[in-house]
């Protein structure tokens, strides 16, 4: 009988030790959701109301979309200056070809889409085969495709969606509590068994496993925060679409670059481009992937974007659009200098910027004010990311 080498699961503890060696984890995104959360529903009974909770996460799913492809390249220690731009553009061309040329709307959003991933295309093979660096190809792309984007709208500005039709109904459909219940024991069901069985292929390859007890507390508290999400949101008009969509792509981008041979070299390349070179890894490729992946995320974040304003204007994809996911992303525990970062950081990114915008709407704040204050949370986050990885050099 061999003996089982036992790993500590994650505990309070356990993190101040993985922050000294540069591994920050999700603690202090957690902490700060939390205090966010103390200080504004003290100051306004509301922000915590399954009304504003429900307006909350509508808010969050365009921008946590878009935030998940700034996660592709930020993990290959690069920038995309152009999601913005891009959301706009896509979102233009997809309503352009539905309400003009009576395209069938899920064809108009399989186009726009593949739009995204042409652009992503272009600016992966600008910075891999014309050694071009990835601040100046997408902040290139940022004033080309904003550009296209205002003379296709040129025009009249502004197309409205139908606001019965698909794609403005992605937005306004709302779970029965049944179908939401279905949904939530769903996922509890397969992050546990997804967890058991990974802690046993470990097993089977004679790796470090965390104990049994620790997959079933992980799954109890996923059941927990799952069944007051639910509860909160039946209380006022259901779960919406929206979140399902927003939740499924966070799902799917965390399984792949956790469980593919792609989502490895991502994280390879990240780490050490050269040394992801003499391992025999495609890093061409990877980049050109990654970036395709990031402009086919920003145009899914424009569509989304576009179904819950009903329309696309000229000022879709800009204003602060792009910082934010930015922030988002940053925010949620994602590396600027590449090599680290989870699918994950886009939800827990996206739910504190959108929660400091939504307290600040409720108080009734100036805009300058909420814009220092996610200055300041992401300047804290950057402050963070820097000093572990000090701590992981020494």
């Amino acid at each position: 009988m061999t003996d089982t080498l036992v790993r500590r699961p994650y505990t309070p503890k356990v993190a101040v030790e993985r922050l000294r060696q540069g591994d920050v984890g999700a603690w202090p995104v957690v902490a700060g959701l939390v205090a966010i959360a103390i200080v504004f529903s003290t100051l306004n009974d509301r922000f915590l109301s399954p009304e504003n909770l429900t307006n909350l996460v509508l808010q969050m799913a365009a921008t946590g979309t878009i935030a998940l492809g700034i996660i592709m390249v930020l993990l290959l220690g690069e920038i995309d200056l152009s999601a913005g731009s891009v959301s706009g553009l896509c979102a233009t061309i997809m309503t352009i070809v539905h309400v003009k040329q009576g395209w069938n709307p899920l064809l108009a959003i399989v186009l726009a889409l593949a739009v995204g991933a042409v652009i992503g295309l272009l600016h992966g093979v600008m910075l891999t085969k014309l050694r071009m660096p990835s601040f100046v190809v997408t902040l290139a792309g940022l004033m080309g495709w904003l550009g296209l984007l205002l003379y296709l709208l040129r025009q009249g500005g502004t197309i409205n969606l139908p606001f019965t039709g698909f794609i403005s109904k992605l937005s306004d459909t709302w779970l029965p509590a049944w179908l939401a219940w279905a949904v939530a024991a769903g996922l509890v069901a397969v992050s546990a068994g997804a967890s058991l069985v990974a802690r046993k292929l470990r097993l089977a390859a004679g790796l470090p496993v965390t104990p049994l007890w620790w997959p079933l507390v992980k799954a109890g508290a996923l059941a927990v925060l799952l069944a007051a999400a639910v509860l909160v949101m039946s209380a006022d008009r259901g779960v919406p679409l929206l979140l399902i969509i927003f939740g499924a792509l966070v799902v799917l981008l965390d399984l792949m670059l956790r469980h593919t041979t792609f989502g490895r070299h991502v994280y390879a390349v990240g780490g050490n481009a050269e040394a992801a070179r003499r391992a025999g890894i495609n890093v061409t490729r990877i980049r050109i992937l990654a970036f395709m992946l990031a402009s086919t995320l920003a145009a899914a974040g424009g569509v989304l974007a576009a179904s819950r304003l009903s329309a696309v204007n000229q000022g879709s994809g800009g204003s602060d659009i792009l910082l934010m996911a930015i922030a988002t992303a940053v925010i949620g525990g994602t590396s600027l200098f590449g090599g680290r970062g989870r699918a994950y950081d886009a939800l827990l990114g996206v739910l504190v910027i959108q929660a400091i915008t939504n307290g600040m709407y409720l108080l009734s704040v100036d805009s300058s004010v909420r814009f220092m204050v996610t200055a300041g949370v992401l300047a804290l986050a950057v402050a963070i990311d820097s000093l572990a990885r000090r701590g992981a050099a020494r």
